[in-house]
């Protein structure tokens, strides 16, 4: 069973429960999200399976839960591994934090985002929780972003306001 600290809304730690009694009773824990941008400034995302909670929709192509007692950069390295297949040391740095809560799938998630940006030019190496990647340059991100938001998922347009403003202008 996996486990996560509960945190309050200053991010400090109030205990630890499974993750999910977490979603069953909508309490705050934290989840790591990152953007992956290459050298050339193009951002991947990923587009989610059926059974994910964005499913069919284009979303930042890391992202999942710190687990009890884990560092937020180690969650990060880990979920890196796990979901885009960057084993090696790879270039990151926080972007920020930021609380995040929804009701999808029957669960509450009330997550408090801790969202990084990650440099490479790697190409992401798909797990049972994608069916596929696409890379876009920002002025293609804001044009698609306009003209299709449908094709994004609710946590990554809750991502572009809090953080990237300038991609809905």
């Amino acid at each position: 069973m996996e486990y996560v600290d509960v945190v309050n809304e200053n991010d400090e730690v109030i205990r630890s429960i499974s993750k999910q009694e977490a979603h069953e009773k909508g309490l705050l824990h934290r989840t790591v999200i990152s953007e992956v941008i290459s050298n050339e400034g193009k951002w991947t995302l990923i587009k989610q399976s059926s059974d994910k909670q964005d499913a069919g929709h284009y979303v930042s192509p890391i992202g999942g839960h710190v687990e009890s007692g884990e560092s937020e950069d180690d969650a990060l390295k880990r979920e890196a591994e796990e979901e885009y297949g960057l084993k090696d040391v790879f270039k990151f740095q926080l972007k920020g934090k930021k609380i995040f809560s929804r009701e999808i799938l029957g669960r509450k998630e009330n997550h408090y985002f801790i969202l990084y940006e990650i440099y490479t030019d790697k190409k992401p190496v798909l797990n049972e929780e994608s069916v596929g990647y696409e890379m876009f340059s920002p002025e293609e991100l804001k044009t698609a972003l306009k003209e299709n938001p449908n094709k994004f998922g609710a946590a990554f347009h809750f991502i572009v306001q809090t953080f990237y403003p300038l991609l809905l202008v």
